[in-house]
């Protein structure tokens, strides 16, 4: 009787509404998220239930958290919608140092996407790829969904692919970019420590600041262990180290620069990196200054050297190697070498302050 008068309603209903319902993803409140997401991947993204209501407004379903980073990827000026989701009775260590190590069943959601007006983000926005970090029992997987031009739903794809993007940026000019959607190899490369893939971004230092919450704002760590999801964490959030948002020109200028270096480069130039033989060392709390870059000779000499001497040389940008290919967009001589078509100006302006303002010499090698 109920699924005939359901039939009855849904007949009655004008003939716009349900073309509107039909071009959509649309779940109940008591859709929960899929039980078995650590299987075979979906071919839908909307299959997990992570988000409830219409798809692209990923309004986070029961289980499924928000979150942020202080210091951000760059990714050619995308914007990115972060969630995570942990199983129910699960709990995740307290970790100073690394990324959250989640248990098995837990995932990392992170959406790409552009707002059209760079200036005013209630113009609406393309959501353009979905990147699931999974946690299985073989360990972690990286997942590509890239979305349709619909916004009604995103499709598992492992191949990767290049789409046209434009948008008003915020000094009101308009871009217009190849955005490149990194294949599942690409993916797992950036996310290799000691060859095994591992979260990169969601560390403690990283975490540690205000989110505003559906239910109000709370520090992100201590809304984790008021949740059940963390443990172990000290009862004073201000003992915990934090990370220093590269973008705040009040901060001081050499924490922006090592905390921009961290986020964008430091999850290949790290001891157990994949470019672990540069002798490069670009992790937040690299304390030997050579490994930074400071007077260091590359490893390897060629094209990406520009000819120049020394990664860095303090006071002398305009021959440092690191600022070269930062600001390069050659594919054989920039970096990062994946994740940006686009020269980040504002990052390259903050590296170059940092380095003009180094004092010392490395002599004449350096030039």
């Amino acid at each position: 009787m109920k699924k005939y008068i359901r039939f009855l309603i849904i007949a009655s209903l004008p003939a716009f509404f349900l073309i509107q319902l039909a071009g959509c993803k649309f779940f109940g409140d008591n859709a929960k998220v899929a039980s078995n997401i650590i299987g075979k991947p979906f071919e839908n993204l909307s299959e997990y239930h992570f988000f409830k209501g219409n798809l692209k407004d990923l309004s986070p379903n029961e289980k499924v958290l928000p979150y942020n980073l202080i210091s951000t990827l760059f990714t050619d000026y995308a914007h990115k919608a972060r969630f995570v989701y942990i199983p129910d009775g699960k709990q995740v260590d307290y970790q100073e140092e690394t990324a959250l190590n989640l248990p098995v069943g837990a995932c990392y959601i992170k959406n790409f996407y552009y707002p059209n007006d760079f200036r005013d983000e209630l113009k609406g926005r393309r959501i353009i790829e979905t990147r699931l970090l999974v946690h299985k029992e073989s360990g972690w997987e990286t997942l590509e969904y890239i979305w349709n031009d619909e916004q009604t739903d995103a499709h598992y794809e492992i191949a990767g692919d290049v789409k046209k993007v434009s948008w008003i940026h915020n000094d009101g000019s308009k871009k217009e970019i190849d955005y490149v959607i990194p294949n599942q190899n690409q993916c797992k490369g950036c996310h290799l420590l000691s060859n095994v893939v591992m979260p990169i971004g969601p560390k403690v230092r990283n975490l540690n600041q205000e989110l505003a919450y559906a239910d109000g704002k709370m520090n992100q760590l201590q809304k984790w262990t008021k949740n059940g999801i963390l443990k172990d964490a000290p009862a004073d959030i201000a003992s915990c180290p934090k990370m220093v948002n590269y973008n705040d020109t009040s901060a001081d200028l050499n924490l922006r620069a090592r905390a921009y270096l961290d986020i964008n480069c430091a999850h290949c130039h790290n001891p157990n990196g994949p470019a672990y033989t540069s002798g490069l060392w670009l992790h937040y709390n690299q304390e030997e200054m050579e490994h930074v870059g400071l007077c260091k000779s590359p490893v390897a000499a060629g094209r990406g050297t520009g000819g120049l001497m020394m990664d860095i040389v303090p006071g002398d940008p305009e021959h440092s190697i690191l600022k070269f290919r930062m600001a390069s967009l050659d594919a054989g001589i920039k970096m990062p070498e994946l994740g940006r078509t686009t020269v980040h100006e504002e990052g390259v302006a903050l590296i170059t302050q940092w380095i003009t303002d180094m004092k010392g010499s490395c002599g004449k090698a350096a030039n």
